[in-house]
């Protein structure tokens, strides 16, 4: 299964990914295979029942918050170039990412962008009720 899914992601798909996520080849070419592995309707896209089926996420307590990064407000589907962007935003900064071409724009896990993510996803809880505290008194 694994060479039939890398098989499928061309290589200028790759070479793309690599350029917004900062991924190496190798990485984009295991993590494709895991998502199709993960990919339980077989549509090219995961669901939040596809994530939830991962063991180490349904018995971590920051599990659900893990899971709807993936989600942006109202999508109900993540496709692998969702899934990667996703990702980047836990890659750790590297030095030699500081000498990125300027007009590229800040990389996905850069200090700016890994901050606006959290921000988001604090958002997202407070409109939720998540993040509030059970017991105001």
């Amino acid at each position: 299964m694994g060479s039939r899914a890398s098989s499928l992601l061309r290589e200028e798909d790759i070479e793309e990914i690599k350029k917004q996520t900062g991924f190496s080849h190798s990485q984009i070419t295991r993590l494709y295979s895991r998502f199709h592995s993960l990919d339980k309707g077989e549509n090219g896209a995961l669901s939040r029942e596809d994530f939830q089926r991962i063991p180490e996420l349904a018995i971590n307590p920051l599990g659900d918050r893990i899971i709807n990064a993936f989600f942006p407000e109202g999508e109900d589907q993540v496709n692998f170039r969702g899934f990667m962007r996703t990702l980047a935003h836990f890659r750790p900064v590297e030095d030699n990412e500081k000498n990125k071409d300027p007009t590229s724009g800040e990389p996905l896990n850069s200090r700016t962008n890994k901050l606006f993510c959290e921000s988001k996803k604090y958002q997202d809880d407070r409109q939720s009720g998540a993040g509030a505290d059970p017991d105001p008194a």
